[in-house]
């Protein structure tokens, strides 16, 4: 390995700033900072294709599949979130990049399968924005809504003939209801039935929050805020998302879940669903109480 690829693994990995990788390997600052750049650059470029393409119809069942046997949750194809990535302030932003908890920040918005892999990424979004609103102006959001992700056809729930019901994404109440795009009920008052539909959503919805664990805990320069220019900054964090994909895909998939990391949610924002997200909750919400849909262990944890 040469100094300069070590070097941008020692940054990744570790966090160490400029000035220590400057000391380390006898590079000037400005010289590790473009080195940086244009090695994550390079790094999304080769490996963005083969570890994180779009999935297909096949795929998206594959992946539903894997939710299905892991968590339980029927028809899911990915779980959704966005989380802050710290930054010191960009030059002439504003308030832009201030978040609610008065630092700054852009967003990684994720959706990602039940084996902790991203199989999207929206990278750079202000921090000041909410889930919803970086989800609505992201690529991934679009092709949602305009339903041209690919992905199976409605299917029924396992044990039963019908209805026929659509795949859908699981997400946190920062998210718009959707017939696509499940979001758990509001917390008042809520009857048995809804409440363990909540527990088996956030079953669901976890692997997203581990993904980002596991993320933030093998690529330590997220543990602390990023002092690089903006741009330099959002290549990093795409470069370690793919790494995070080559390297679970070569590794296997079998550890111990982390929850832990520096990583931090959005407020959750009050966004309005609509009747055909609804009545998809509803049937969920009815399935996961009959015999087919229930889990031996599920009243217990609510």
């Amino acid at each position: 390995m040469s100094i300069i690829s070590y070097s941008i693994f020692r940054y990744l990995g570790t966090g160490q700033s400029l000035a220590s990788l400057h000391f380390s390997f006898l590079i000037g600052k400005s010289t590790a900072s473009v080195i940086i750049r244009e090695t994550c650059v390079a790094i999304w470029n080769a490996l963005h294709a083969a570890v994180m393409g779009q999935p297909q119809k096949e795929q998206w069942q594959e992946i539903a599949d894997v939710f299905m046997q892991t968590c339980q949750f029927p028809n899911c194809a990915g779980a959704i979130d966005g989380k802050h990535i710290r930054i010191k302030k960009p030059v002439r932003t504003g308030s832009q990049f201030y978040n609610y908890k008065k630092y700054f920040s852009f967003v990684l918005f994720a959706m990602c399968d039940a084996n902790y892999s991203f199989r999207y990424i929206d990278v750079g979004s202000y921090g000041s924005r909410s889930d919803s609103a970086v989800f609505a102006h992201s690529e991934f959001g679009k092709l949602l809504h305009d339903k041209a992700l690919d992905l199976p056809e409605n299917t029924a729930l396992p044990g039963t003939t019908s209805p026929a019901m659509p795949f859908v994404f699981v997400a946190d109440e920062a998210f718009a209801l959707g017939e696509n795009l499940m979001r758990p009920y509001s917390s008042r008052g809520l009857s048995l039935a809804r409440r363990v539909f909540n527990y088996r959503l956030t079953r669901a919805r976890r692997v997203v929050e581990c993904a980002f664990g596991i993320l933030a805990n093998k690529w330590r320069f997220l543990h602390t805020p990023i002092h690089l220019k903006l741009e330099t900054a959002i290549s990093a964090v795409k470069a370690a998302c793919v790494l995070h994909n080559f390297v679970r895909a070569r590794d296997g998939f079998n550890f111990e879940d982390s929850l832990t990391h520096s990583l931090h949610s959005h407020r959750p924002s009050v966004v309005r669903g609509h009747r055909q997200g609804a009545a998809v909750r509803e049937q969920l919400t009815a399935y996961f109480m009959s015999p087919h849909g229930a889990l031996p262990w599920q009243l217990d944890s609510i």
